[in-house]
């Protein structure tokens, strides 16, 4: 049996995984937001949630130039 030269990176499994969607009508499937975001969270975590998305987005336009708009909902990945 030959051995794959390449072995798979392993992907870390300390996220949580959403689907967002946008007052334009258009969604971005299985976004990561990292465990450690919400860790320390002792309010709302539906807030830390779209924080951290937000600042993903304001990330992502800044060095594409295109502003993505106004997050409408977040729903658990796979719903």
């Amino acid at each position: 049996m030959a051995l794959n030269a390449r072995a798979k990176k392993k992907v870390a499994a300390d996220y949580h995984l959403f689907d967002v969607l946008y007052e334009d009508g258009s969604r971005t499937s299985n976004r990561k937001v990292p465990a450690t975001a919400l860790a320390d969270v002792h309010g709302d975590k539906d807030d830390a949630i779209r924080a951290y998305l937000e600042a993903q987005d304001r990330e992502i336009a800044e060095a594409s130039g295109k502003y993505r708009g106004d997050i409408k909902a977040i729903l658990p990945a796979g719903r």
